[in-house]
Order: structure tokens, then C-alpha cells, then sequence
């Protein structure tokens, strides 16, 4: 339904243009208006308003009486139903040879009455909100996961441990395995702190709900090491995002081999090829186009610069090409985890 104003607005417009020489079909088209609509709107010299609102309309041969209404709100006050939803009112009901509305039209009536609520001890079911966490630099946060790699026959997968850094996106460490075992993830871990050197710093491990991830010995070694574990919420796919993506990454290249490794060292070395393709040669778009290596060791930062020099020069060169600033190359500053969380709970504070 349009409003008054705008209802004028379209009126003034489509006159306008057929003023200056449009037809008025075209002009009524440029607005999505058909043109008998707009020959209703003006037929009296005027705007008309919209009559639909002031039509008087029979009311519907299936509608509810004021008798039967009520008697659902008494229904569902007795003692029996007061802790029932309408889903288990209307059956008992009919065992009593009773039958009022549908379940439906019971479930509508009691949202109309404001009665449609958790009753008893029940309470509303909240949402548990995911893990968010901020990177600043690297080696703040990772991000681990495991993918299976196909092998010689059919059924049988190769497991690829691989972790990543939030911030930087870097490779920095993996593993391929025949099977899911938290032993592997333990040395997986340690040889990715002793790699990079940050035995005893801060840093948060995020990851899924696997049984590898959840281990009790895994977890002792994360307390050990002074590292904080994260981990997505049961049964949600889309929580530990950058994992997902890499992998999504790893299996789209030109070169996987779609049929099957045909070995464990033909999946290390493949798995190897890639590790060093993505963390020195692809330049990522989630951080500007910079490479995770890049990004990792601060190069970044002279590399956007010297790309924004670039652009700078171009348009003073060219102005007339360019209509409005050139391309952003600010790095990033951050990057967040699921940081949907904040804006949650802003949501939650202000209703």
C-alpha cells in the first residue's frame, strides 16, 4: 500500500516527465506503476487517496464467534491446561468429546490475548551466543581444525590437522594423519608454539567440537602450555569460519588431485606445496591482498603504503578518471572471531 506522500510524490513525477515530452506509459513504467493505476489516482482532477483501508468488507463465514473466544480463555485458565500448550489442550479435549477451534486458531487467540508464554517453571529457550575474540597482532589467536583428504579407495580419508593465525592468516602449522587421534593434535600444537616461538604467550586456540579437540590429555596440554581453549557451539557449522575457509581454499586448487591421494606422502607433499603457495604467493583478500607471510612479519604495512603511493600518483596523473578517492590500502587493524557477540548483546541491552 502507498502512502499518501508518496502516492503525491509519483503523481508529480510521472506528470512532470510527460510534460517534457515522455509517454505517460514510460514514465509510469520508471516507477512500477501501472498506467490505469495512475489514471485512478487522477480521475477526479485530484490525488485520491487510498480507499482500501475505509472498505467495508464482510466478515469471514469461518470467523470465531465472541462466545467461542471466550470459552477457549476459560478453557485454558482451568487447573488441567493452565500448564498446556495448545498442541496438548485440543487432543484432550476431543478425548472428552469436546472439540472448540484448531490448535491454530487456539494458538492465535492466546498471542492476541497475550497468553502465549512459557508457563510454569518452563522458562524461554536463550541463545547461546558464540566465542568472539580480537587479534590485534599475531600470534593472539588460531584457529585449528581437520579435514579429510580422499585416498586410494574408496572410504578411506587422510586427516589433515591444520592451524591458522587469525590475524595474519598464516599457515602456522600442519599434519596429515590416517586417523583422528588427540596424540596427534598434542604434537601438532607443540611443534606449531616451538615454531614460532611463543612458548608461555597469551594465545587462544579456537576449534570445533571434534573428539580430538575435546580430549582429556589435549586439554592438559593446552593448561600446561598457557594456552586458552575456544570452541564453536554444539551442532553450529559456521563458528569457526577461517578454518572452513582455508580448507574451502585448499580443496578448490587447480591442482588438487579430486581422485584421491594416492599415498600419505603424496598427501604430506601436496599438503606441503600448498602450505608454502598460501603463505608466501597468495595474497589474501581478507587482509588487503598482502600475503599471510606478509602480513605475519609486518611487511604488510610498507607494501600497502608503496600500493597507495601508486594510486595517488595515478590520479593526480589522470584526475578526470577518478569520481571519487582512490582505493582503500589502510591495513586492517584487527581482526575478530565471531564478532557477531558484541552486537548481540547490545541488541539484548537495549530491548
Amino acid at each position: 500500500m502507498i502512502s499518501p506522500s508518496d502516492r503525491k510524490l509519483a503523481v508529480e513525477l510521472i506528470q512532470e516527465a510527460n510534460r517534457n515530452g515522455a509517454r505517460l506509459a514510460r514514465a509510469c513504467a520508471e516507477l512500477n506503476i501501472n498506467v490505469r493505476t495512475y489514471e485512478r489516482w487522477v480521475s477526479d482532477g485530484g490525488i485520491k487517496n487510498d480507499q482500501r483501508p475505509h472498505a467495508l468488507r464482510p466478515e469471514p463465514k469461518n470467523k470465531i464467534t465472541k462466545e467461542e473466544r471466550l470459552e477457549i480463555l476459560d478453557v485454558v485458565k482451568k487447573e488441567e491446561f493452565v500448564d498446556l500448550p495448545p498442541s496438548q489442550i485440543v487432543p484432550k479435549l476431543a478425548d472428552q468429546s469436546i472439540y472448540i477451534v484448531s490448535e491454530s486458531t487456539m494458538y492465535r487467540v492466546l498471542r492476541e490475548e497475550k497468553m502465549q508464554q512459557h508457563r510454569g517453571q518452563s522458562k524461554r529457550p536463550e541463545m547461546k551466543l558464540p566465542e568472539s575474540y580480537l587479534a590485534k597482532a599475531p600470534n593472539q589467536v588460531w584457529t585449528w581444525d581437520i579435514t579429510w583428504l580422499k585416498g586410494p579407495v574408496k572410504g578411506f580419508y587422510y586427516k589433515l590437522y591444520l592451524i591458522i593465525d587469525l590475524f595474519s592468516r598464516k599457515i602456522v602449522g600442519w599434519e596429515v594423519w590416517e586417523t583422528e587421534d588427540a596424540a596427534h593434535a598434542e604434537k601438532l600444537i607443540r611443534n606449531a608454539i616451538l615454531n614460532e616461538k611463543i612458548h608461555g604467550a597469551p594465545l587462544v586456540l579456537h576449534s570445533d567440537n571434534g573428539s580430538p579437540m575435546k580430549a582429556g590429555t589435549f586439554q592438559v596440554l593446552l593448561e600446561t602450555l598457557g594456552i586458552q581453549s575456544s570452541y564453536s557451539r554444539p551442532r553450529v557449522s559456521n563458528d569457526n569460519p577461517y578454518s572452513e575457509s582455508i580448507f574451502r581454499t585448499l580443496k578448490y586448487r587447480p591442482e588438487f588431485p579430486y581422485t584421491g591421494f594416492k599415498t600419505i606422502e603424496d598427501a604430506r607433499e601436496w599438503t606441503a606445496r600448498f602450505a608454502h603457495w598460501h603463505t608466501f604467493e597468495h595474497q589474501h583478500s581478507g587482509i588487503n591482498f598482502v600475503t599471510p607471510e606478509q602480513r605475519h612479519t609486518g611487511v604488510h604495512i610498507e607494501v600497502l603504503k608503496k600500493r597507495k603511493e601508486v594510486y595517488e600518483l595515478a590520479k593526480q596523473k589522470h584526475p578526470e578518471r577518478w569520481s571519487r578517492s582512490t582505493r582503500n590500502w589502510d591495513p586492517h587493524e584487527s581482526v575478530a572471531l565471531n564478532p557477531m557477540k558484541e552486537k548481540l548483546r547490545a541488541d539484548k541491552t537495549s530491548k
